[in-house]
């Protein structure tokens, strides 16, 4: 429920459209059922299946958010700066800023281990769909039929997971997830192999990484090492993989066919006109205002110091990012002939169901969607305030949710628990809980207290909910009162918690734990009440316009994104842009230029270390790139592969225009954007002398 409702994820879904129908190179494609004919028919790419297995299993997700992929037989992962920032920023401390000035481990024994990182890799997937439909029969009513669902999901995780648990080792285990798709018209299993040794190699200075900052965000021409390397360890050593992608030394030429292997999250081509009118006039204007504000009190927080700033780096980063990925998804959604677009569509298929006298059954589906959009909107606001945790924007709240609700979750059957408690996520939700990441009590009290007071301002101050919450007392001054009276910065005090069930939380007196308790009734009331009356009507109406999609276009079509992995591709190409012409690739000598052009000033400033090594650099190297492949958020860090399967760039980002792909795909402007092969290996020997990471790269292995 919460990818429709949560309004500061980034989420979406997809128009299905059949190849035949779409000569553009569109799509988010299932690995289980890759647009075969389409890439032979244009590209004259007709790659045996086992090309696809290999890239499916050399593909990486971060579980914290991105994508990224195995580099080398000894289990080194590559993915983008910005995707391991939050593990930079766990493991910097007072006078080691790894964001700021980088980092590189030259042997394995500097290798720091990340906090609570844990990356996936898909092995399998099982269409599970008759299952799952098979256990909602039409006299449920909606709340019944919603716990049937999830129930039969419940059941299908649980065995899945419990039949791989003789494989899983200490550091190497399996999780089993059962995926939404296309909103309900389709449900396949997807069993995943948990690496939760995830050590950090190398990361280049934040400056390089996000060279241009905010100005240059979703711009382009760049000039960016978006580039960070993990490696996988397995029993203390690094872990051996079977799949991995080799490096490609000539990178891309103007035109060239490439794919992109990643996890985009969410994107909203599917949705119906109500729905996005829904998003248009309600979701995505919440999403701005909360996002502004936080912006505003992380950079006057940052300003207070040095080390107040590298305290809310990365959360403000973050931030700002997605405050401008919504300016302009709602600047998409207010361009009219975007939703004219979108109505066209609509309105065709919704006459090929009428004119069909046995597709008539699905009519309804979309006067269904329309009428719940108001259920959706009278209690959104509460839900992402309460269930959400908008209001409580600190860990140490959602530690005090977990161990409170998985007292009373987990005596109950599986199938009868929130999803979230679920066996097949038991592992992972106890790697969250038990995380060591540093929490310093004066940012803590600045989030929370600043979330408590939007909180006030959304509900109002007179709110009996938020008068109990606030007790008298200023958010700011409340909210202090909070993390000062928390144990939940102790580890050791949550897994005493967590592991002594009910009683142990009832008898907590712990601060945190007494708010999480007075907030549960009424978040737990919204969520069943949008479970019932908005999610499970959606989920059938949805599942009733897939099956008209199928009627009219043919079950080859590609899915919603779902933070699950896709294959997209495309030309490599530049653009047109206000009567210029934009090269498909940037140098390294663009980079001196444009800092030069800006005199140094911030954010055109270039590191120490990249000023005194200009001279070593060859500045003809290709550094960043541009291809029409499909992408959306959650898609950074994916690997950018020819048509051999070797890696020829690293995907870090969209421009301005490819921000319209949230809703409808086009090629004419949008480009996704690249690092390139070519330059990182470069920089890695010239700049940072780290030519053994470099060899590695290029053989495929470590020496």
């Amino acid at each position: 429920m919460k990818r429709f409702l949560c309004l500061l994820a980034l989420t979406a879904v997809i128009t299905m459209l059949h190849p035949k129908q779409t000569p553009a190179d569109e799509g988010l494609w299932l690995f289980s059922n890759p647009p075969k004919e389409h890439l032979k028919n244009k590209h004259n790419f007709d790659a045996p299946q086992t090309w696809y297995d290999h890239v499916q299993k050399a593909s990486v997700r971060f579980n914290s958010g991105g994508s990224g992929s195995f580099v080398s037989v000894d289990g080194l992962v590559m993915t983008n700066h910005h995707v391991g920032l939050g593990a930079l920023q766990k493991l910097s401390k007072k006078g080691k800023d790894y964001v700021r000035d980088g980092f590189y481990a030259q042997t394995l024994a500097e290798e720091f281990k990340s906090l609570d990182e844990e990356l996936n890799v898909l092995m399998n997937i099982v269409d599970v769909t008759k299952e799952v439909k098979g256990a909602v029969t039409p006299d449920m009513k909606p709340e019944q039929a919603f716990e049937a669902r999830r129930g039969a999901i419940a059941k299908i995780e649980a065995a899945a997971t419990g039949a791989l648990k003789e494989k899983a080792t200490k550091d190497v285990g399996y999780r089993a997830d059962v995926v939404t798709l296309y909103q309900g018209g389709q449900y396949h299993l997807y069993t995943y192999k948990r690496y939760t040794d995830v050590r950090l190699v190398f990361a280049p200075e934040q400056q390089i990484a996000f060279f241009g900052g905010d100005p240059d965000n979703f711009a382009y021409p760049r000039f960016d090492l978006d580039v960070c390397f993990f490696r996988v360890y397995e029993n203390g050593q690094p872990a051996k993989v079977e799949d991995y992608l080799k490096w490609s030394k000539d990178g891309v030429s103007d035109n060239e066919l490439v794919f992109v292997s990643g996890h985009p999250g969410h994107t909203d081509r599917l949705n119906t006109v109500a729905d996005l009118e829904y998003q248009r006039d309600v979701r995505y204007p919440f999403a701005l205002q909360r996002l502004n504000r936080l912006e505003v009190m992380l950079s006057i927080y940052s300003a207070r110091g040095a080390e107040f700033e590298r305290k809310a780096k990365n959360m403000l980063f973050g931030v700002a990012n997605s405050r401008k990925a919504y300016y302009y998804g709602l600047a998409g959604l207010q361009d009219a002939a975007t939703m004219a677009r979108k109505k066209a569509q609509e309105k065709a298929l919704r006459e090929s169901v009428a004119q069909n006298a046995e597709l008539k059954v699905l009519a309804g589906a979309w006067k269904t969607i329309e009428s719940i959009q108001k259920v959706r909107a009278a209690n959104a606001k509460r839900f992402n305030l309460l269930e959400a945790g908008m209001a409580f924007n600190t860990p140490l709240f959602s530690y005090a949710r977990t161990v409170l609700r998985a007292a009373e979750e987990l005596p109950k059957p599986n199938e009868k628990r929130l999803s979230e408690f679920g066996e097949s996520g038991q592992a992972s939700l106890k790697m969250k809980l038990y995380s060591k990441q540093p929490l310093h009590p004066d940012f803590e009290i600045a989030k929370l207290g600043d979330s408590l007071g939007w909180l006030t301002e959304q509900l109002g101050a007179k709110d009996p909910l938020v008068q109990k919450i606030l007790a008298g007392k200023s958010p700011q001054v409340r909210a202090a009162e909070l993390i000062n009276g928390t144990t939940l910065f102790d580890v050791a005090a949550r897994k005493k918690l967590y592991e002594g069930g009910k009683d142990s939380v009832s008898a907590s007196t712990d601060a945190m734990v007494l708010l999480a308790k007075l907030v549960d009734p009424e978040a737990r009331k919204v969520r069943k009440k949008l479970e019932a009356d908005y999610s499970e009507p959606n989920e059938q109406a949805y599942d009733k316009v897939a099956q008209a999609k199928f009627a009219a276009e043919g079950t080859s079509t590609y899915p919603d994104a779902t933070f699950t992995l896709r294959l997209s591709f495309g030309p490599v190409k530049g653009y047109v842009e206000d009567g210029k012409k934009i090269p498909f690739q940037t140098t390294f000598a663009g980079l001196y230029a444009r800092a030069d052009e800006e005199k140094n000033r911030a954010p055109y400033d270039l590191p120490q270390r990249w000023v005194d090594r200009k001279d070593k650099l060859n500045l003809k190297t290709p550094f960043n790139f541009v291809c029409t492949a499909d992408i959306i958020g959650g898609n950074s860090g994916s690997p950018v592969v020819n048509k051999a399967g070797e890696v020829v760039g690293l995907i870090f980002d969209g421009n301005i225009q490819s921000l319209v792909w949230d809703f409808v795909y086009t090629d004419e402007q949008a480009r996704a954007v690249a690092v390139s092969s070519q330059a990182i290996p470069e920089a890695l020997r010239a700049v940072y002398d780290a030519t053994p990471l470099a060899q590695e790269l290029v053989t495929g292995m470590r020496k």
